[in-house]
This record gives C-alpha cells, sequence and structure tokens, in this order.
C-alpha cells in the first residue's frame, strides 16, 4: 500500500458563538492514507447560477471581471450601495477559477477614496457560509464586524468583502485565499461604476482572516506586481500550520470539528495529495459527511469530543514528506516571499503560544528583508487563550484602522523592527 497523510486543522478555542468568531487559527493532526477510491468530501454548488464558472474561464486572466450585479441593501451597512462581483482567479495548483467578493459602496462616495479589502474569519465549508450570502442572513461572524466596518464606510472607504475559501470553500488552504484576495481587489479596480479605479488600496482581517491578508501582502509581489498596496493590517493569524499539528496530536480536542474541517478543506484543493476521505472508518465519514456543507457553529458542535486517532482506520502518521509538504505550502512562516507593502500586525502576548511564536518568527524575518513593520502587543489580561484571541481583536482593531488612515494618505509608514 502507497502511505500517505493528511493534518487535521484546528484552533485553541472555546465552543462559544463569539470565541468561534474570533478563532484563533487552526492546527494539523497527520492521519495515514491508502491507495482507495472514496471521492473528496465536496460542498454542494451554490444554487444561484451567477457563483459558477463561465465555459471561456481559462481565456481570462487573474483579476478579470467576469460578471457583476446589484444586490439589495444590507441592513447592518445603512446608506451603503452593494454589488456582487466575479471575477477569474487562480487555485492553489494554477487553474483557473472563478471567485466573488462583495462590494460596500458609501453614500456619497467622494473621488479617489480608498479602498479596504476586508477578509473575514469564514472557518466554513458549505457555500452557503460565503460572506456575500452571510451578509443577508445575519450571521454572527459578520456582524461582529459591523462597527468596524461601518466606521470605515463613514469616511467614505469602499470596503470589498472576499469570499477567499473559493469555490469548493477549501477552508485550510491559506495561500489560496491570498491569490483571492488580490484578484478580487484587481476586480473591482477595474468596474468603473464602482469608482475605485485610482484609489489607493488596503488590506485588513483578523484570525482566519488575517492569515488570508497576511498571505495576500506576502503574494502581491510575486503574484500581482502590477497592484499597488497602500498597507496591511493583521492579527491573530496562524502562520504555521505544521507546529499547531504537531501540538494538537491524535487526542481529543475541543475544537477538533475546526481541526476536521480544515483537513476536509485542504483534501478539496489537493484531493491527489491528501485523500483522506477513502481513509476514515465509519464514524469519521459520518461526522465528515456532516460537516461538508455546514458554517462554523453547526462544525464547531459536530467535532465536539472528537479525535484524529478516533477517526482514521489507521493512525500511522507523520511520515508522508507529500503531504506534509501540502501543510508547508499553507503556512506563511515558512514561505520565502516577504510583502512589499508595510505591514501593521497586532495579537496578545498571551494568546497561543505557537500562534504568537511563529508570527513573532515570521515578523522578524519580514524586518531582516527590509520591510516596514509595526508590531502592536495588545495586553488583554491573561485570560483563557481563546478569551485572550477574542479581547486582542476588540482592542488591536481601531489602532490598525487608524494605521491604515495614514498609509493611505501617503505618510511614511513607522516600524517597531
Amino acid at each position: 500500500m502507497t502511505r500517505q497523510f493528511l493534518l487535521f486543522l484546528s484552533s485553541r478555542r472555546s465552543g462559544s458563538a463569539q470565541a468561534l468568531g474570533a478563532v484563533c487559527g487552526v492546527a494539523l493532526a497527520l492521519l495515514l492514507a491508502v491507495t482507495a477510491t472514496a471521492e473528496p468530501l465536496y460542498p454542494r454548488p451554490d444554487p444561484d447560477p451567477f457563483y459558477a464558472a463561465p465555459p471561456d474561464l481559462a481565456a481570462h486572466r487573474p483579476g478579470d471581471v467576469l460578471d457583476a450585479r446589484p444586490m439589495p441593501p444590507v441592513a447592518i451597512f445603512p446608506g451603503a450601495t452593494v454589488t456582487l462581483v466575479k471575477f477569474r482567479s487562480t487555485n492553489s495548483h494554477g487553474a483557473p477559477i472563478a471567485a466573488t467578493t462583495t462590494v460596500l459602496t458609501p453614500f456619497g462616495q467622494g473621488p479617489g477614496a480608498p479602498l479596504l479589502s476586508y477578509q473575514h474569519f469564514i472557518n466554513s465549508l458549505g457555500t452557503q457560509c460565503a460572506v456575500s450570502h452571510a451578509l443577508y442572513r445575519g450571521d454572527r461572524n459578520v456582524t461582529v464586524t459591523m462597527p468596524i466596518l461601518n466606521a470605515v464606510l463613514a469616511q467614505g472607504w469602499t470596503v470589498a468583502l472576499p469570499d477567499h475559501l473559493g469555490p469548493y470553500f477549501a477552508f485550510g488552504a491559506a495561500r489560496l485565499g491570498g491569490q483571492i484576495v488580490l484578484d478580487g481587489i484587481r476586480a473591482v479596480k477595474q468596474l468603473s461604476a464602482l469608482g475605485v479605479q485610482h484609489s489607493p488600496a488596503a488590506l485588513a482581517g483578523y484570525s482566519g482572516g488575517g492569515l488570508a491578508t497576511a498571505w495576500a501582502a506576502a503574494l502581491q509581489p510575486s503574484y500581482a506586481p502590477d497592484l499597488e498596496l497602500a498597507g496591511a493590517a493583521f492579527g491573530g493569524a496562524p502562520m504555521n500550520m505544521v507546529t499547531m499539528a504537531e501540538a494538537l496530536g491524535l487526542g481529543p480536542h475541543r475544537s477538533f470539528g475546526l481541526a476536521m474541517a480544515a483537513a476536509i478543506g485542504l483534501e478539496r484543493e489537493y484531493p491527489d495529495r491528501l485523500p483522506i476521505s477513502s481513509y476514515l472508518n465509519p464514524r469519521g465519514l459520518e461526522v465528515g459527511a456532516e460537516m461538508a456543507n455546514s458554517c462554523a457553529d453547526e462544525i464547531l458542535t459536530a467535532g465536539i469530543g472528537g479525535s484524529a486517532g478516533e477517526y482514521v482506520t489507521d493512525t500511522s502518521i507523520f511520515d508522508s514528506r507529500e503531504a506534509r509538504s501540502v501543510v508547508e505550502e499553507n503556512s506563511l512562516e515558512l514561505y520565502a516571499g516577504v510583502p512589499e507593502t508595510p505591514i501593521f500586525e497586532w495579537h496578545s502576548p498571551d494568546d497561543n503560544p505557537i500562534l504568537v511564536d511563529a508570527t513573532e518568527n515570521t515578523l522578524r524575518r519580514w524586518c531582516a528583508a527590509g520591510v516596514r513593520v509595526q508590531t502592536l502587543r495588545v495586553p488583554a489580561g491573561r485570560q483563557m487563550p481563546e478569551v485572550e484571541h477574542l479581547t486582542a481583536a476588540v482592542v488591536g482593531t481601531p489602532q490598525a484602522l487608524l494605521w491604515l488612515q495614514a498609509r493611505v494618505r501617503g505618510e511614511p509608514a513607522p516600524t517597531t523592527c
């Protein structure tokens, strides 16, 4: 038999709805796989035909607009007009995909006003969990950022909210998210009706959304050199999936649902290298099927009390170089490239220590390469790790927004390197 493995992603967080919204990130536990024929646990296609890829997708360049349509107003963003934009992006293997971003245009938008791409923490597997859908059903993971985004809109900024997990909701495929974010900005700038063709563009996000933001900043010089970014602000981002996997192990974990969901998401993006569905036992397949079309709350609930060791047919693990490389490819600490845009990063030093170590290692490397990095360490009070994570999100965001305002004004970026 040919042995391979997969990594289950997890985070140190409680099952409460608030902690779920500020998920600390993901960790991975390696599972053995052998040659088999089970299909990956792909999500049901979105029933709205707007999201489908057009037949001529490959003829388009990354960032090309494929379609756009006006959407109804969103109650939590009063006065803003809403436009859903479909664009061409690229998956982890260089193949074309169709992706979407939702654009909020403020009332009285001025010419050249900034564009902010804000990456939500989506932590889900079902297509109905996309931000472009969640805006209209009052999803708590979206409404928690309402004050932040309304403050940005009130300043006249346009806000783009990309569905950065891609068409298959490949939760865990972090590099993919960075590419979608960059192509989303390219697309929004192409649409003259949105009024941001010549606007400075900036990035922001926290936790899983912070990871997509950080990847976008790091990938921009090679993936989108035509795109100029004024700055990127992110916090609480899990920079190294390998070390988080090793800490998680095979035993039960209160956030195991997120771990298994990320493993399913990675299989969707890397079905040949991580064929995990073929090597789940009957109970694992049952739980996987329950999660395959679920959003974050349901995923965490379905995984309560579970463990990697309980759900696989064989626990011979951590011995496949090919599968480990998939996790390394999605660990920003291990990515050699560095951003060209200034960086603002914030976290609590009392957050998950594995997350903090990887973040600080990454920022030191960026500083050594000449990146203008400003780090804010939020003293949140030594609470439970998942509470520290949430508290840091709330405390650090206002300073991140002030930093972004200075960047779009063209002020030199400070550094704490």
